[in-house]
């Protein structure tokens, strides 16, 4: 699969068929993470890999009931948690670049195991202090997000975009055109 292929063909999955996620494939992702691109390359970021049952209902429990992802964490196979401490990342201008840095991270994640066929999706609306517990994530490591990753059950349809015109300005605020 191709850069492109991958980025157009990523999917937020909900639903896992249970099948285990290799050793091999595993690292390959978590590798994938860790060559991410951060702020200053201060890499702040650092991944829990959880398995244990008990764990991943804890993180379950951390969601609202009203988050689409909730029921596929505590069935996947594997959840990966992801951590990244604000002081070992920068703050220019006042901008959090350890979020920036952690994102950029699980997203290479994310985009390796679509390329390996897998499955994930995006988890960041929970309670940190609830998923901090569950993974006995120390001060002053934050809790920025988790992933479900494991073999889709199926795929979803794309989800509706922004065309370029809506977003892309040329040199300037409102001058629209994309360059051709």
């Amino acid at each position: 699969m191709d850069l492109y292929e991958a980025l157009a063909g990523r999917r937020s999955i909900r639903r896992y068929t249970g099948d285990p996620v290799s050793e091999g494939t595993l690292q390959k992702l978590l590798d994938a993470a860790r060559i991410a691109p951060s702020w200053s390359n201060k890499q702040c970021w650092s991944f829990i890999v959880v398995r244990e049952q008990s764990r991943k209902e804890k993180l379950a429990a951390s969601m609202p009931d009203e988050n689409p992802c909730k029921g596929a964490i505590a069935g996947v196979p594997v959840v990966i948690v992801l951590c990244a401490d604000p002081a070992a990342s920068g703050r220019p201008d006042g901008k959090e670049y350890y979020l920036l840095d952690a994102g950029l991270a699980m997203q290479q994640l994310m985009l390796a195991a679509h390329a390996e066929g897998l499955g994930s999706c995006w988890v960041a609306w929970f309670d940190e202090a609830v998923a901090r517990e569950a993974c006995r994530v120390p001060e002053p490591y934050r809790v920025v997000a988790f992933t479900p990753l494991g073999v889709p059950a199926r795929q979803p349809k794309p989800r509706p975009r922004k065309n370029l015109e809506e977003i892309v300005f040329s040199e300037e605020w409102g001058n629209t055109g994309v360059p051709g």
